[in-house]
């Protein structure tokens, strides 16, 4: 594919490219932010696409990892970092509504719940909250990918079940 055929084959894919990347970010500007850096690295890596091999496909996958590695540096740039000797202070953070008297569900009436839940839910719930992966809890417990997804959303279907009269106001 000559260097023309492929810029021209890039600019049909752009209203493509644009739903793909409003549907991952929700936000206009985001968005197309997004489609200007694919079509650059799409541009600067464009000796590395195959001629045989489907155009769309490579860019929408190019989007993809630039949304992820995007999401991924921002959340390095909101993690704070507790240089204390205890953590006293970034548990009982400001920003916690958990934490707040005024929350709309007490964090003990929740941790209640949670350790009600039958072990088989319990323990990947937690070690979800925890901050595992999916694939760690899976290779942790030796089950499957499936089945740890689907124990964390039953466990969510359960928990919010549980605390329905927190969340409608009636307790």
């Amino acid at each position: 594919m000559t260097k023309i055929e492929f810029d021209n084959q890039l600019v049909k894919l752009e209203s493509n490219l644009e739903r793909f990347a409003y549907s991952l970010t929700y936000h206009q500007e985001d968005s197309r932010d997004l489609v200007q850096e694919t079509f650059l690295k799409a541009l600067t890596y464009r000796k590395q696409f195959r001629s045989n091999s489907n155009l769309k496909a490579w860019t929408f996958t190019i989007l993809k990892h630039i949304f992820i590695n995007n999401y991924r540096k921002s959340v390095k740039q909101n993690t704070t970092m507790d240089n204390t000797k205890d953590l006293y202070y970034l548990i009982n953070t400001e920003e916690s509504s958990a934490s707040k008297p005024d929350a709309a569900i007490p964090v003990e009436e929740i941790n209640k719940k949670v350790q009600a839940l039958e072990d088989g839910l319990r323990i990947p719930f937690e070690m979800y909250i925890s901050g595992y992966k999916y694939k760690e809890i899976a290779e942790e417990m030796k089950l499957n990918l499936g089945t740890v997804k689907s124990r964390i959303f039953f466990s969510r279907k359960k928990l919010m079940k549980a605390l329905e009269d927190y969340r409608s106001g009636k307790s």
